[in-house]
Parts: C-alpha cells; structure tokens; sequence
C-alpha cells in the first residue's frame, strides 16, 4: 500500500525574504508549514548570513524548479578591507589583517572592473560543495583542506554603489565599500569580495548580502515570515502563490487538443498538425504544454515531417488529468 502523504496538496511559487541567520532549508520548512504543504522546496541555497530573494516551491511546483537554478543572480553586498576571515564572511574567524592603503572611489572602481566577463574562480572551503561524498564545510570545520579547481563563471556587472573610509589624523584606518553583482549561477560572492581585496593588496571580507534578484523573479511581491504568519488564514497565503508555470516562463509555449492531451497524460507522443509554432522550434526543444489556459507541464520536440510535429511528454503535472 502506498504510503499517504501528510499535508495539503498546495501547488505554487512564493518568493521569500529570508532573514539572517536561518539556513535556506530551515526557512524552507517554516514556509512549509506555514502552508501546510505536502512538499517542498528551495531554487538555489543562500548563506544563513545572507538575507533575500529565496523562492519556495510548493507541491507541483518543485517538479519546475530545476530551471531556476541555472538562472543569474543580483545581489548587494558590504565589503570590509583589511581583515581576511576563513569563511570570506564576518562569520568567520580572523585568519589575517592588513594595512589598507590610501584608496579613492576610482581605486576601487578600477579594481572591481578587472572582475567583469568570464573569469575563473575557485569555490570556497565553507561551500556545499562535496568532496568524496562530504559536503566541503563539513571538512572545513574539521580542519580539512581540499584542493578545489577553478570555475568558470560570468560577472555581468559589478558597480559601486557606496564607499567608507574612516581617516584619523590623516591616516586611513578602516574602509569599506557596498557593491551591486550581476552574474551567472555558481558565483561565490564572497571569494569575488576576496579577490578584488587582495587587487587592492590589502584582503576583504564581506559583512553583509542580500539576493536582489534570480532569474525573472525580483524584490516586488517578496513575502516575510511575519508577514505570512500575519495571514489570516491557508486560504488567505494560498492567494498569494504564483502559479507553478511561472518557472517555465522563458520557454515557448503550445496549445494543446483534445486528441493530443489524452495521448501526452497516458504516456504517449501526440501529434500536431500545421503547428506553426512548433515547426520552428529545434527538435529536442523543451515547451511548455497547455489545454485551453490550463497548465499541463513540459513536453519535448520529437521530430518534424510532413507538416506534423511530434511532441513526446516530459514533465507533466500530477493533476493534468484533471485540468
């Protein structure tokens, strides 16, 4: 017999300011409970010193959230020269302190620029990155280390947005900058904080992050913890979920029949005649699939002939049989 899953069957996307000081999967499960949810998950892990953009996925939604991991990402961070910590963070412990030179807004300003396009870096220890199965912080924190090689990531943008400097008796005693990043997944910013410090030759840290943006999804319609407990009631923070297909945005679209949705929710390859849109698409193509306005989930294009475009299922939603 199979086993009855607890909770209610809640499908969408709510997107999360996560506070500092909460691991992304400990906010995860608050949402779901707050939700009452049979399942759930996150799009992509923020430090629990960070705070920010965290979508949840809630029931159907989760079987779309793999698309949002490969997205780029926003985020503001605060940059503290002088001092090195071993996490990169003001979490961390102090591993290193340097003189900070003299520096200007055009110091800096060049120095961020020389960490714009493509360029290597290398992931820091306190990461979940595994190594022989054990995530990397797991042997970080037992002292442990690991030689890690170079990614290749992209910075899109990385601008100023503010800079500090505390001068005593004409001597420059402590400075630190804001900074806005535009880049790629799989970007660290706390090693791109890291290295630009060193280019100044004096080592950073970053004291604070925040995740502005990630993929389509930005700071409007951001939800708090407070906020959702505030809610009146389940159907009052149901109201608030986006629908499950806002994952799959960016992908083309297609109308279904009746005749190919009854093939493509038992399993099989549909057929569409003339499907304009489809014909221009490359085979292996993923879409998006929908009966009249009704989401139905993923399918993928298998072949093209005679004005006939086969379409096989993919991803489709549990409940498609009842849309």
């Amino acid at each position: 017999m199979a086993r009855r899953r607890r909770g209610l069957p809640v499908n969408g996307v709510l997107l999360l300011d996560k506070p500092q000081g909460l691991s992304s999967n400990h906010a995860l499960q608050r949402v779901r409970r707050l939700f009452q949810a049979q399942k759930a998950g996150h799009t992509g892990t923020l430090d629990p010193m960070a705070t920010g953009l965290l979508p949840i996925c809630l029931g159907e939604a989760t079987k779309f959230s793999a698309h949002l991991l490969e997205a780029d990402k926003v985020y503001r961070t605060r940059v503290e020269l002088g001092v090195m910590t071993d996490t990169g963070d003001a979490e961390g412990a102090v591993i290193e302190r340097r003189e900070v030179p003299a520096l200007d807004e055009a110091t800096v300003t060049e120095a961020i620029a020389r960490f714009h396009g493509e360029i290597e870096q290398i992931p820091p220890m306190y990461s979940a990155l595994k190594h022989q199965g054990r995530k990397l912080y797991e042997l970080a924190r037992e002292g442990q280390h690991v030689e890690r090689a170079a990614r290749r990531i992209t910075v899109y943008d990385a601008r100023l947005t503010a800079f500090d400097a505390v001068i005593d008796n004409d001597v420059l005693k402590n400075s630190a900058f804001e900074l806005e990043v535009r880049c790629s997944k799989g970007t660290y910013i706390r090693t791109l904080a890291e290295d630009i410090g060193l280019a100044l030759g004096c080592g950073a840290h970053i004291s604070a992050l925040r995740r502005l943006e990630t993929g389509p999804f930005d700071a409007s319609g951001i939800w708090t913890l407070e906020a959702l407990e505030a809610l009146a009631d389940q159907t009052a923070r149901e109201a608030e979920l986006m629908a499950p297909d806002v994952l799959v945005d960016h992908l083309p679209a297609l109308a279904l029949d009746d005749e190919a949705y009854q093939r493509l929710i038992h399993g099989q390859k549909a057929f569409l005649d003339n499907a304009l849109s489809a014909s221009e698409l490359a085979d292996e193509a993923t879409v998006r699939l929908y009966r009249d306005t009704a989401f139905v989930g993923l399918g993928r294009i298998a072949g093209k002939a005679d004005g006939v475009t086969t379409v096989a299922p993919k991803r489709l939603l549990s409940s498609a049989a009842d849309a």
